[in-house]
């Protein structure tokens, strides 16, 4: 088992930043961050936002990208996201994950999901 615990989150105005850290009970090769907004629909639930393998090598999600910045302490077992420009449709809660599957950004390959960290941003 792998225990992730968030912290980080808050209410900020567009254009701002936020740092979100994790930090896992264990190392895990595979990490990364998904979000799930106000509102959504049944089985759209979970976006993935941004994963990173032990190698440092990151995907994003074409909303984000040039925007939010994935990272990984290996030695501390801990993953950040900064977040800059934010916008308003980034409001959401935002998760860190973790798998020792295949590292891809898909929901349904990451096994252990913290307890959620909420963003808002207002116009």
């Amino acid at each position: 088992q792998v225990q992730l615990v968030e912290s980080g989150g808050g209410a900020v105005q567009a254009g701002g930043s936020l740092r979100l850290s994790c930090a896992a009970s264990r190392y895990t090769d595979c990490m990364g961050w998904f979000r799930q907004a106000p509102g959504k629909a049944p089985g759209k639930e979970h976006e993935g936002v941004a994963i990173i393998n032990s190698r440092g090598i990151s995907i994003y999600a074409d909303s984000v990208k040039g925007r939010f910045t994935i990272s990984k302490d290996n030695a501390k077992s801990s993953l950040y996201l900064q977040m800059n420009n934010l916008k308003p449709e980034d409001t959401a809660t935002y998760y860190c994950v973790a798998t020792r599957r295949i590292c891809a950004l898909a929901s349904g390959l990451f096994d252990y999901w913290g307890q959620g960290t909420q963003v808002a941003v207002s116009s």
